[in-house]
């Protein structure tokens, strides 16, 4: 086994880890700790792909930003009356689903021929993707910049208004 390998299964195995955590765990901010854990294992597998702008977008905007709106949405909503999730008639059926659904995954990558010829990637720059990102995608990165603001402002509003009752 080269080190390579060996650096992806230290870096695969909290990913797992951190998926199975956000989907088990009781609390929903121990679920976004093993969310912000996964995402940033991704980011690490994107550094083993060399791919490290993808990594510094990932953990700017997924394990960061993404992370904080569903933090933000947990705290504003404040539901004190969710019901519990106990043990139901429905569950020997999602297993049931789940198991075939993994049967069916697994099937279809192990029957998929992949391509072994890789070089034909159309490689573009940090630089070209700054560029159209400023130039022919302007309006809809401000548009975007705009919908996050009132989005933030909404959320001020909302807070100081229950500070005020």
């Amino acid at each position: 086994m080269t080190y390579e390998e060996v650096i992806f299964y230290v870096v695969a195995v909290p990913t797992v880890v951190g998926a199975i955590g956000v989907v088990t765990a009781r609390n929903v901010v121990h679920s976004a700790l093993f969310l912000i854990l996964s995402l940033l294992s991704v980011a690490g597998i994107f550094i083993l792909l060399s791919a490290e702008f993808l990594a510094i977008v990932q953990v700017l905007i997924y394990g960061g930003a993404v992370t904080i709106l569903v933090l933000f949405a947990m705290m504003l909503t404040r539901v004190r009356d969710m019901p519990a999730a106990l043990d139901g008639p429905q569950r020997p059926f999602a297993a049931l689903a789940a198991g075939a659904f993994m049967v069916v995954s697994i099937f279809s990558m192990v029957s998929t021929e992949w391509p072994g010829d890789t070089n034909k990637i159309n490689v573009i720059s940090i630089q070209q993707i700054g560029n159209d990102l400023f130039t022919t995608w302007a309006v809809p990165f401000e548009v975007a910049s705009l919908v996050l603001m009132v989005a933030l402002l909404g959320a001020i509003v909302l807070a100081r208004g229950e500070e005020g009752e």
